[in-house]
């Protein structure tokens, strides 16, 4: 018996790709070729703003010793350990004066200064940038949609802000830390919901001049809602005085918390440059001329509250240069 080799079936002609399949396929290319375009111009801009900074040597020193600072802050407990904070541990005598073994001396139980600065480093940045990040958020958002809406609603919402403009920021801080519980989340909300004033007036203006160019016309014709033009257009461009705003913003928050800690409003379970100053003074640092424990605190909130200042005027000229600040 013989078998035959059946025939090799006929090819089935593939069917060409329908009309929406292929209208798929484009917008898809379409709309990743925006996205890989969008991304290098960003990433074009984040390093023409970095060729920018760096010509600027007070704008280097403060990051320098920031990041210095947030490395010491970040590496606290590898340093100086948890025990640094302990009363009952204390390795030394009240108030020694500097020496091999105690750097910057010890405070009023007998725990050593350095660590305490070391470890006060991570509650007083903490402090600084949440509280700023908290105090630009909400200036950044009724700013905007001031801005973006007008009318009487505008109208009120600056009236509210041009009353917390004229009340001293310190006295409604205080007022605030007093009323509430005293702990970290306290003093934080207190520097926030005071001083984002400043920020809604400059982000106001700026949403209003921004509002203003033929683009965004063009966006509401194409039929932009309100969300879209203020979250695509309004925002990218009132976010570079945000972040200047924000840099500004955390040598204040600092200051602030320092002087809370000090007034004795802040959380006395942990450790900051304030509450260092606090514990000095209710030592008798002041009279019986214990210098090494005032000094520490004192200069490192200096040193921190001009970093900040210096990067975010450096900020403010590569962002803007026709402010004009020295190099």
């Amino acid at each position: 018996m013989t078998f035959t080799k059946p025939p090799n079936p006929s090819p089935v002609p593939e069917e060409p790709p329908s009309a929406a399949t292929a209208a798929a396929s484009a917008t898809a290319a379409a709309s990743l070729s925006a996205s890989s375009f969008a991304w290098a111009r960003r990433r074009a801009s984040v390093v023409r703003f970095w060729q920018h900074y760096r010509t600027h040597r007070a704008g280097l020193f403060g990051l320098a010793g920031l990041a210095l600072v947030a490395l010491i802050a970040l590496a606290a407990p590898l340093l100086v350990g948890g025990d640094v904070q302990s009363v009952t541990r204390a390795p030394g005598t009240a108030l020694e004066a500097p020496s091999g073994r105690f750097p910057l001396g010890t405070d009023q139980f007998g725990r050593p200064l350095l660590g305490l600065l070391v470890w006060g480093a991570r509650i007083s940045l903490t402090v600084g940038l949440l509280a700023a990040a908290l105090s630009v958020a909400i200036g950044t958002l009724v700013g905007i949609l001031a801005g973006h809406y007008g009318g009487w609603a505008a109208t009120v919402t600056m009236r509210i802000t041009d009353w917390f403009l004229v009340m001293p920021t310190l006295v409604l801080a205080i007022v605030l830390a007093t009323v509430m519980s005293r702990s970290i989340w306290t003093v934080i909300v207190a520097i926030g919901v005071t001083s984002w004033p400043t920020t809604a007036r400059l982000v106001r203006a700026q949403t209003i001049a921004v509002e203003s160019r033929p683009y965004i016309e063009r966006a509401r014709a194409l039929g932009g809602g309100h969300g879209h033009i203020m979250s695509r257009h309004v925002l990218p461009n009132v976010m570079p005085l945000v972040l200047a705003q924000t840099t500004l913003g955390i040598s204040s928050a600092i200051l602030t918390e320092a002087t809370l800690a000090f007034l004795g409003l802040g959380d006395p379970t942990i450790v900051s440059w304030g509450g260092m100053l606090q514990d000095a003074r209710e030592a008798g640092a002041v009279s019986s001329g214990h210098w090494w424990y005032l000094a520490p605190p004192g200069l490192a909130i200096a040193f921190v509250a001009l970093a900040f200042t210096l990067c975010g005027r450096a900020i403010e000229t590569v962002l803007n240069p026709k402010l004009g600040v020295p190099r």
